[in-house]
């Protein structure tokens, strides 16, 4: 039968320690008066070969059709979202795909004042 050495405790726990630590990254972006109009919306995206390759569309990586929908042409709030999954896929990779969930909420329309004519 093996002795269980001090080190090996030591090495065990400090394993388990990490992976009871990890968490997710928040990056959230909002303007100074918040008063969104929708609940958030969401979009994973993916990153191949370190930025190199993504999929965008006219140089916009995430439309937000559901503000363009209701005539809302503004956001309130934008938030990017990694998890330890997705961080486990981008160094398992080496970076080559890295996807992140980015999530909004469009803009109250401001109000208009005085008499259209």
């Amino acid at each position: 039968m093996k002795k269980i050495t001090s080190y090996t405790v030591r090495i065990t726990l400090c394993v388990l320690l990490c992976y009871s630590l990890q968490s997710c990254y928040h990056y959230r972006i909002a303007s100074a008066h918040y008063d969104p109009a929708t609940n958030y919306h969401h979009k994973t995206v993916h990153s191949f070969f370190w930025g190199a390759v993504q999929k965008r569309t006219n140089g916009i990586d995430v439309v937000a059709t559901n503000c363009d929908s209701l005539t809302i042409h503004s956001l309130d709030e934008v938030r990017v979202t990694t998890s330890f999954g997705y961080s486990l896929i981008t160094v398992t990779s080496l970076g080559i795909w890295s996807p992140v969930k980015i999530e909004w909420k469009c803009a109250k329309p401001c109000p208009r004042e005085g008499d259209v004519p």
